[in-house]
């Protein structure tokens, strides 16, 4: 059961889980940025996971189980039905010969007092509470291997096509892929997920039952059925349980057959901040500084699939308020904001980012978020949207801030219109953080370091305590568990406005900026992240080279 901030505040505030002070303190951040005061206190540290089980098990006036900490063995999980797990959230968490303890998020839930003690008959039931996405991650218990489902619906006979995709949407969902591949070999498809930027492989299908798979593809994306040797893209919106996402469909032929990826879009926005993220106090200072500013314009740059659209977005949270008019063009919408005017790009009514963004200006909002800049005509009109007072978001492809700001003066814009409208240029990239179910630490020497890279014995000159994962069920044996940023913020200063001027290269750049303005390279800011715990020196070095 979801509880929510108002609830919580009864439970922790009365119970002195937490200061009063401290709960005012979360309240109006809360509100400022759009998202809960318990995600606040939890980040701030104020509380825990821990202390918010406990509270709230008291408030039902039940003891705590923390399965995060102290999972049920697999085969004692599985003698629950799964059909009554799933319905009334029911873990089975001990047991004896003459009671058994069973915890839920939700034991409020109409007859599933009855329902356990008539599974468990002749032994007592005790009941205790745990947090919704603990029960979450050990009810996926229940789901077998993607091959074996594959195998029994082929068995069946019945609908092969349709109940295959759901299987696989269903996994791809519950593990929080962002991407499906399908790949077809000479024999079989071999099904991927690709989880925390990392591909997996899910499955495999036999090849007589591709053909199908693709075609029902192709009809819920609207895409024709009989081409097969041109690329095709699309979108699907899929609608699961309580859940709704649109999946944007690419499909390419191959020399093997038509491979598919599938994107996963959440329909609306996540409850997310920059602090979730990973941007740091100063950085999130600069960036509201930037922010705050009537007209202007900030880039967000990176590779694809590195968040830049994720932070704008957590930006957009905190500047959606009633007085403010905020359009947005993008290609495609990856998220819905309530009170935001969204464009979806669409190539056959020609309506590109440039023509779109034309239309926008003469609306005269006060910000406007262009999903990319990808082409010169778009970045002069960008450039002169901010120069006429609108604030001006956007992303743009370019490895870290300084060859960013070097490519949009290859792109033609003048030298004097950027250096007077760049206001801050964010590069970004994505590491995998520990997972904090199997999380533990250990001590590592220099020569332990240095194995990973080299350049890092100079970071790490004497024996440091890191973290990883050892692997467990909630990870898939990964040890890594979701995803948080590496920044590198640029603030446009007097003197890089005048060194713009000049056509400049990226160490030129490097050269003149500010230190003192909050400047850290991508790697720097990811060694903060290793030394606090929450990603590894693999990670790092993954995808930031060394400084």
């Amino acid at each position: 059961m979801k509880i929510n901030d108002q609830a919580v505040k009864e439970i922790l505030v009365q119970e002195k889980y937490v200061k009063p002070e401290d709960w005012r303190a979360a309240e109006e951040f809360a509100a400022t940025n759009k998202t809960s005061a318990v995600s606040w206190l939890l980040e701030k540290g104020l509380l825990t996971n821990d202390l918010l089980g406990q509270a709230v098990a008291e408030w039902f006036h039940l003891p705590y189980a923390d399965l995060n900490s102290h999972p049920p063995p697999r085969d004692q999980v599985l003698k629950i039905p799964e059909e009554v797990a799933r319905r009334y959230r029911v873990v089975r968490y001990e047991e004896t010969p003459q009671r058994v303890v069973i915890t839920t998020d939700n034991p409020t839930l109409k007859d599933q007092r009855r329902v356990l003690t008539k599974l468990f008959a002749g032994r007592a039931v005790e009941l205790m509470y745990s947090l919704p996405d603990d029960v979450s991650a050990v009810l996926r218990e229940y789901r077998q291997k993607l091959a074996t489902r594959f195998a029994r619906i082929i068995a069946e006979q019945k609908r092969v096509a349709p109940e295959i995709i759901d299987e696989i949407l269903a996994d791809a969902f519950g593990l929080g892929a962002s991407d499906i591949h399908f790949e077809p070999q000479e024999k079989e498809v071999i099904v991927r997920f690709r989880i925390d930027g990392v591909l997996r492989e899910a499955g495999r299908i036999p090849s007589e039952y591709y053909g199908n798979i693709v075609n029902r593809i192709k009809v819920q994306a609207h895409l024709r059925i009989d081409e097969h040797w041109a690329a095709q893209d699309g979108a699907i919106r899929y609608v699961r349980e309580t859940a709704t996402a649109d999946l944007r469909v690419s499909i390419v032929p191959t020399l093997e057959g038509e491979t598919i990826a599938l994107r996963l879009l959440s329909h609306y926005v996540r409850d997310f901040t920059l602090s979730d993220l990973g941007v740091a106090a100063d950085q999130q200072a600069l960036l509201s500084a930037a922010s705050r500013k009537p007209f202007g314009m900030i880039v967000v740059a990176g590779p694809t699939g590195s968040g830049k659209t994720t932070t704008l977005y957590a930006v957009l949270q905190t500047l959606n308020r009633p007085e403010v008019n905020i359009t947005t063009i993008e290609d495609p919408v990856e998220y819905r904001l309530p009170g935001v005017n969204q464009i979806q790009v669409n190539s056959q009514t020609g309506l590109t980012f440039s023509k779109g963004l034309r239309s926008i200006v003469r609306q005269d909002p006060n910000i406007i978020l262009v999903g990319e800049i990808r082409d010169q005509e778009t970045a002069e009109i960008a450039v002169n949207a901010a120069l006429t007072g609108h604030l001006l978001l956007s992303t743009f492809h370019a490895n870290d801030a300084a060859t960013a700001m070097v490519r949009l003066l290859h792109l033609g814009i003048e030298p004097f219109l950027l250096a007077s409208t760049l206001e801050l240029v964010v590069a970004q990239r994505l590491v995998r953080k520990v997972c904090e179910q199997c999380r533990h630490s250990w001590r590592a020497s220099p020569e332990q370091v240095a194995a990973v890279a080299p350049a890092l014995r100079a970071h790490f000159p004497t024996e440091t305590t890191l973290f990883k994962g050892k692997g467990c069920p909630k990870c898939g044996g990964s040890g890594y568990g979701g995803r948080i940023g590496l920044f590198e913020f640029i603030v446009i200063t007097p003197a890089l406005q005048t060194l713009l001027l000049q056509n400049p290269s990226a160490q030129q750049i490097l050269a003149v900026v500010d230190k003192t303005s909050g400047y850290r390279s991508m790697f720097a800011d990811g060694l903060r992240h290793v030394k606090n715990g929450l990603t590894t020196l693999e990670e790092l070095v993954r995808v930031a080279a060394p400084s």
